[in-house]
């Protein structure tokens, strides 16, 4: 990986760091080749600060380093995009961003999609039973039972689909187990993340 650092008149790139497991931007910094070279020798990511005019490691103030994993230069080679694993909160606010957001693990709709099941479960705990529940709602509303009971009902209508050649309703199928399957996390009082760290730990 060549940069080219004579593009900006003081010889600095951008340096984007993301969290290389839940892809989050986390901060925007710059480097030289000084700053870059020390970052894959030293393992922890260092910026040339323009403010110190000096070489900075972030977290050497903090202890919340940034852990290199991987850099890639853009297509102009004029840009860093390093993926990091942070070692506490990157801002030195104390947010876990410089954009002040949580760096929570997003699996795009599937967390999309557990949001709309909490709200449904939530509605199906409220008192207020003026607004008819939906389906979510109303299977929180049959308990525990009824819910592990739609999943097993699904898991064998996957199975039988499986053995099948309709790909159509396989997959539909699938995507009723999965759905289901998610609703009985909640049930239960987990959620998706719960069994990908499960998934990691085995890993």
């Amino acid at each position: 990986m060549k940069i080219d650092f004579t593009k900006s008149p003081d010889n600095l790139v951008p340096a984007i760091v993301q969290d290389n497991e839940t892809r989050k931007v986390l901060m925007l910094g710059y480097m030289n080749e000084e700053a870059l070279n020390l970052t894959r020798s030293s393992g922890k990511v260092t910026f040339y600060s323009r403010s110190k005019q000096r070489l900075w490691t972030k977290g050497e103030e903090s202890g919340n380093y940034l852990q290199l994993v991987e850099v890639k230069a853009d297509c102009d080679a004029d840009a860093l995009l390093v993926y990091a694993t942070p070692q506490g909160p990157t801002c030195h606010t104390g947010s876990d961003t410089c954009w002040n957001e949580e760096n929570d693990p997003n699996y795009g709709f599937l967390s999309q999609l557990e949001g709309i099941i909490a709200d449904r479960k939530a509605l199906a705990e409220s008192k207020d039973q003026a607004q008819k529940p939906s389906y979510v709602a109303s299977l929180f509303q049959k308990g525990i039972n009824k819910i592990a009971q739609k999943v097993g009902e699904e898991a064998v209508e996957t199975v039988i689909e499986a053995k099948d050649d309709n790909d159509d309703l396989f997959l539909n199928e699938s995507a009723d187990l999965l759905f289901h399957l998610l609703i009985l996390l909640q049930a239960k009082g987990y959620s998706l993340q719960d069994i990908v760290g499960v998934l990691k730990s085995r890993h």
